[in-house]
């Protein structure tokens, strides 16, 4: 059978990760059996400053489109928008039931909700460690730990093949929502001979354990205690764990905790409903922080990547017409640093800094565990699994390689580390590339995704550091302006944007006037001449390559 130009055997065990094998984020993952597919986890991705205008990626699903009349579902390992946030932007180009645990699945169903296609979507609920089937594929669903509720490893058995997708996940005693993973399902998995694990990488590089979340508690209310006036806590919406973590610590200290964003209160209220934090003090609305003594409340902030737009950063912008920070205060940011962010988060502690305002971060006090393993974590379940294969996924390059070299020093046999596109074969264990799909991150930019690399893209961040001038010009019968062109410099000059218009405006009459009446008469053959001359000019008077417009129109045209 031949699939997008790529020769597939039907019973031919296939992954292809689409996205999560060279970023943090977008994970988005295919298996294919008996000539079918299925996808584990379809997640976002967020822009950089190195992206104007991008607030969300995307994974590019051109290559299971080809094949949607094959493709049987979409499972979810876990509700975090890096394994479930495209769902709603890629489900009309896939078509297929989505499988998700209680929790996992009402975080999806809002989103469906708001984007207006619940009623089109097949979304099927699977509870934590029981087992379905998807077509060929037999499904089973072990319970770990993360910082979410409802974390799960997905086994996907294909024939004789074994695979064990971890998801994201821990080895946390006391995780605070929800159980410790299921050890013994692990060592029965082991006991079965597992073709390949395909795991999470991103704290690999870390040394030692990544740390409980009942020792953050302990660590969190000892902090507090300390604190005179008002604390914040900046925070992803997603970690439910730290939000009863918090809690708990602020009712130890006699606090109060507002939640202060809209992606808190929701994630609060989908926690609620599928029965989580439901043994701790309701939260309050940031309207009621000025009713209590700075003493005796806590403030849980989304914001701690340094977004503009959330509640931190309209807080350290004293644009919040409820809450403020002065002197004396604390924030506490308990969150890692995602790479890529660290001069927006920087912006924002220099604006907190500026008000007075004490700064705590991982770097001063123990405030934040991850949800993610650390390199002995990582050696116990490939010593749990053995597995015969080892793929490192969820990271960077230097995440998966130092998975890889844990795998190595477990004596693993066969280790690959993939890239987005590899078009892996899994079979009497031994694993290899046998082809590349296109890949591209897709911006959603308002209702259409835009790849990336397009020139769309290209033209935004051009604009960002060169500006664009935009010219009209009238032309008469002959050929040559009648009257001065209208020339419009936008962030090209500062403080010099009049003089720049006029001294195009002079430049391209004389540029038209050098051409040839047989030359004037041809729209494109003036347009490139005009935008030549302000090329000229604006590279040996600004040293700027500015985007360039130019519209020609034509009064009394006569050939």
């Amino acid at each position: 059978m031949e699939i997008a130009g790529i020769n597939i055997n039907d019973n031919d065990l296939i992954f292809v990760p689409l996205g999560g094998s060279n970023e943090i984020g977008m994970n988005m993952n295919l298996y294919h059996f008996a000539g079918k597919w299925i996808i584990v986890d379809l997640g976002i991705s967020f822009g950089d400053d190195t992206m104007p205008g991008v607030d969300v990626l995307v994974p590019d699903p051109n290559f299971i489109e080809s094949q949607r009349e094959n493709l049987l579902g979409i499972v979810a390992t876990h509700g975090h928008e890096d394994h479930i946030g495209a769902i709603p932007h890629l489900w009309e180009g896939l078509r297929c039931p989505v499988f998700a645990t209680p929790f996992t699945a009402s975080l999806i169903r809002k989103k469906l909700i708001e984007k207006g296609i619940i009623e089109k979507v097949k979304l099927v609920e699977i509870h934590s460690s029981s087992k379905f089937e998807v077509g060929p594929f037999k499904l089973e669903l072990i319970s770990l730990t993360h910082s979410i509720p409802e974390p799960n490893g997905l086994v996907v058995e294909c024939g004789e093949q074994i695979i064990w997708h971890t998801g994201d996940w821990k080895l946390d005693p006391d995780p605070q929502v929800g159980q410790p993973g299921d050890m013994e399902a692990l060592k029965r998995l082991a006991s079965r001979g597992v073709t390949a694990m395909v795991s999470d990488s991103t704290n690999a590089h870390m040394l030692g354990t990544t740390g409980s979340e009942g020792d953050l508690l302990n660590s969190l209310e000892t902090l507090f205690s300390e604190c005179p006036k008002k604390i914040g806590v900046a925070c992803f919406a997603s970690n439910v764990a730290r939000l009863r973590t918090i809690a708990v610590a602020a009712k130890k200290n006699d606090r109060h905790v507002a939640l202060v964003g809209r992606s808190l209160w929701r994630m609060y209220e989908v926690a609620k409903e599928n029965g989580y934090l439901l043994d701790i003090p309701d939260f309050i609305s940031e309207k009621d922080v000025g009713f209590l003594p700075d003493d005796k409340v806590v403030i849980i902030c989304t914001g701690s990547q340094g977004e503009p737009r959330a509640a931190l950063s309209r807080i350290a912008d004293d644009s919040n017409p409820e809450i403020s920070l002065a002197d004396g205060d604390v924030v506490i940011f308990s969150s890692r640093q995602i790479p890529g962010n660290e001069k927006a988060i920087s912006r924002l502690q220099n604006k907190l800094l500026n008000r007075g305002v004490k700064i705590i971060t991982d770097q001063d006090h123990y405030v934040h565990v991850s949800g993610h393993p650390a390199h002995d974590e990582v050696v116990f379940m490939y010593q749990t699994i053995k597995p015969d294969i080892a793929i490192p996924v969820h990271g960077e390059k230097k995440h998966l390689r130092a998975n890889a070299l844990i795998a190595e020093s477990c004596q693993i046999p066969q280790i690959l580390v993939p890239d987005n596109g590899n078009v892996i074969r899994l079979c009497s264990g031994k694993a290899e590339v046998i082809a590349d799909v296109k890949t591209d991150a897709l911006v959603v930019d308002g209702k259409q995704l835009t790849p990336l690399t397009s020139q769309t893209i290209k033209d935004r961040n051009k604009l960002l550091h060169n500006g664009s001038i935009f010219a009209s010009i009238v032309l008469a019968s002959d050929g040559l302006c009648d009257g001065p062109p209208v020339v419009t410099c936008i962030g090209v000059g500062a403080g010099i944007q009049v003089v720049l218009d006029q001294q195009l405006e002079a430049l391209l009459c004389d540029e038209i006037e050098t051409l040839s009446p047989a030359e004037r008469v041809i729209d494109e053959t003036v347009i490139r001449a005009c935008t030549k001359v302000i090329k000229r000019f604006c590279r040996g008077q600004l040293g700027k390559s500015p985007t360039i417009s130019i519209h020609i129109i034509r009064t009394d045209f006569e050939v």
